[in-house]
């Protein structure tokens, strides 16, 4: 087996590529990584802290070059065409409006999570509005994939097949959460 530090390195590098590279998918990563503990190479503690700092520490520095150059890419030829200024300013209201809520919400959903951070710096979500709620739900997310993989899965492919599961169950979740916000928006406007 590969020393423990590469394997750590290993792990931290995919979780924080995931964050520029959606498809790497650091649930998954860290369900191996939870998975490996059972050989007694790794510590479960440990794979969720570097998971954990290494993901949310990639998806501040998308934020920050979203905050730093994403709004001169999106006013610039090029970037009106992808973005344009009306909906750019939607975004921002957006953000301003449900930001919070939809940075933590989005933690919990692959593909998604890579796409909310940068997003928000270029809104210009405050760092803490930011941070404090992609920290909070990753933490959680990954905790409980590896309490969960360390505790009760036997083989990779069980390890695979609850990941994929809690991706359905998150999705179904948070599809379940925006309509009932939405369903109480549009009741809030009729009145």
């Amino acid at each position: 087996m590969l020393p423990p530090g590469s394997v750590y390195a290993v792990l931290g590098g995919l979780a924080a590529a995931e964050n520029v590279f959606p498809p790497i998918p650091a649930d998954t990563i860290i369900g191996v990584g939870a998975f490996l503990c059972h050989y007694g190479q790794l510590a479960p503690q440990a794979v969720f802290g570097v998971v954990w700092i290494s993901n949310v520490a990639g998806a501040v520095s998308v934020y920050t070059a979203g905050r730093t150059v994403g709004r001169q890419f999106f006013t610039g030829r090029v970037g009106r065409r992808l973005l344009n200024p009306a909906r750019l300013e939607r975004l921002e209201a957006l953000y301003r409006r449900h930001g919070t809520w939809g940075i933590f919400l989005s933690r919990f959903l692959p593909g998604v999570r890579a796409v909310v951070p940068p997003f928000a710096g270029v809104a210009r979500v405050p760092v803490m509005r930011a941070v404090l709620p992609m920290a909070l739900a990753s933490g959680l997310w990954y905790g409980a994939i590896t309490l969960a993989v360390v505790t009760f899965a036997g083989s990779i492919e069980e390890v695979v097949a609850f990941v994929d599961r809690s991706n359905q169950v998150a999705l179904v979740v948070v599809a379940a959460l925006v309509i009932a916000a939405f369903v109480a928006l549009l009741r809030r406007r009729a009145r």
